[in-house]
């Protein structure tokens, strides 16, 4: 049987499903100045900016710019038994080392691999010299705290931590979604390498139907426990706590990604100006719809506390 794609399209219109082209031209370069995207795209910026803006974020052990710095690595991290390791400037996930422990003088890896100094101080190199970063620039590596996430998540992830990615519209959060650590994806909550998205009600926290490259799932593919009904706590400091980013930004179509960490809270993770569609799937609902409830009120003057009231009564 022959497929129309364009009956197809409309009926993708009319269930208010945004396409990427369409978020490219009416959103992304509409409420996106280009000269705000290093405070997204460089994770640095990032955290500094929210650090000034009381948002909470993992705390920064040391960062190292040069290669001269690179030798200076093992006695500056003879203070963390714990850390990740991450390009300030890198996308998807890439790059990004999580050590949980210590074996005599090397690194104890999530996946319980063992790392030495001088793979280390490889990997290092390699960030520096721009192999992970947006455009192959030269880049900053950054050592951070790591989180040790909430257990809610316990029974539907896979050794990594699991993260809450936002989208906000000139500062309303309008769509929400979990993203799961699997096997597949090698503990890492990123959906293109196959973690599981999981849609949030906008309105209650809790979770529902899921997305595993582009099929709907209803358990965790690694733990087969059912990935609906589970609950997010303080949703609603958590919702203005993300559309606050927006505020931090001046960056009008935003992604959040927010960890819950079991002893700190909810962490800004980083910030994305060109957030992907798959939440879309996950929730069962189009995104364009919401977006375009939001637009009516843009002209209102609200503080990011106002903002969720209005989204949430939507």
């Amino acid at each position: 049987m022959l497929i129309n794609p364009f009956k197809i399209a409309k009926q993708l219109r009319e269930f208010g499903v945004l396409g990427m082209n369409q978020r490219n031209a009416e959103f992304i370069q509409m409420y996106n100045p280009r000269k705000f995207y290093q405070r997204v795209d460089n994770k640095l910026i990032s955290k500094r900016l929210a650090i000034a803006a009381d948002i909470a974020v993992p705390e920064l052990y040391h960062t190292v710019e040069i290669e001269h710095q690179v030798p200076k690595l093992r006695k500056i991290l003879n203070n963390y038994d714990s850390f990740v390791v991450k390009p300030a400037q890198g996308c998807g996930g890439d790059g990004i080392i999580v050590i949980v422990g210590r074996r005599g003088e090397h690194y104890l890896r999530a996946d319980g691999t063992i790392l030495t100094q001088s793979e280390l101080n490889f990997h290092v190199s390699n960030i520096l010299s721009g192999m992970y970063s947006l455009g192959g620039h030269p880049d900053h590596a950054m050592f951070e705290y790591r989180v040790e996430f909430d257990p809610i998540f316990k029974d539907i992830s896979y050794q990594g931590v699991p993260d809450i990615r936002v989208i906000v519209f000139q500062g309303y959060p309008v769509m929400a979604m979990a993203r799961l650590p699997t096997r597949q994806s090698q503990g890492k909550a990123n959906l293109h390498q196959g973690a599981v998205g999981v849609g949030i009600d906008l309105k209650t926290g809790i979770t529902h139907t899921g997305v595993q490259h582009d099929e709907i799932v209803h358990i965790h593919p690694d733990t087969a426990n059912p990935i609906a009904g589970v609950q997010i706590p303080n949703w609603d400091n958590l919702l203005r706590f993300c559309a606050s980013c927006y505020d931090l930004t001046e960056l009008g179509y935003l992604g959040v990604d927010v960890v819950l960490d079991e002893h700190k809270g909810p962490l800004m993770l980083e910030l994305n100006a060109r957030p992907g569609l798959a939440i879309q799937i996950a929730n069962q609902q189009g995104l364009l719809t919401r977006l375009e409830k939001v637009k009516t009120q843009l002209d209102s003057k609200r503080n990011a506390s106002e903002r969720c009231a209005y989204v949430l009564e939507l």
